[in-house]
């Protein structure tokens, strides 16, 4: 199970740190042909969610891989799972169905790592 939720944290990490930056460097108008939801919310706000994943990507690894303050990976998981929750309920808001699957597919993976780490399989 440790294996498991290793390759669960560095996937996510891969995911999150990759959509985290896109939404940190790149312009509003330019995100908003491929994440349309980005038209909801001012840049800054969009850069705001692009730094949390940034950070809670970083959160799930590093603390982990190197023994300092591991409690911060179970709360790396626990904050991208809330951001999911949140990203699903604006998907619900546009009638966006198919990102709603993705969100909780991401979810699920992020509410495995926070469990696995915070219980049984604790560092």
């Amino acid at each position: 199970m440790n294996v498991l939720l290793w390759i669960l944290q560095v996937v996510l990490a891969a995911v999150f740190a990759g959509l985290g930056t896109l939404k940190c460097i790149r312009a509003k108008e330019k995100l908003e042909p491929m994440l349309p939801w980005t038209a909801d919310f001012s840049a800054g706000t969009v850069r705001f969610i692009g730094l949390a994943e940034l950070l809670a990507a970083l959160g799930l690894v590093l603390p982990a891989a190197t023994g300092v303050a591991p409690v911060l990976t179970p709360l790396a998981g626990t904050g991208l799972a809330l951001i999911m929750v949140l990203a699903a309920v604006t998907h619900l808001r546009r009638k966006e169905p198919a990102a709603i699957v993705v969100n909780a597919v991401l979810f699920a993976a992020a509410a495995a790592v926070a469990w696995g780490r915070y219980g049984p399989y604790a560092l």
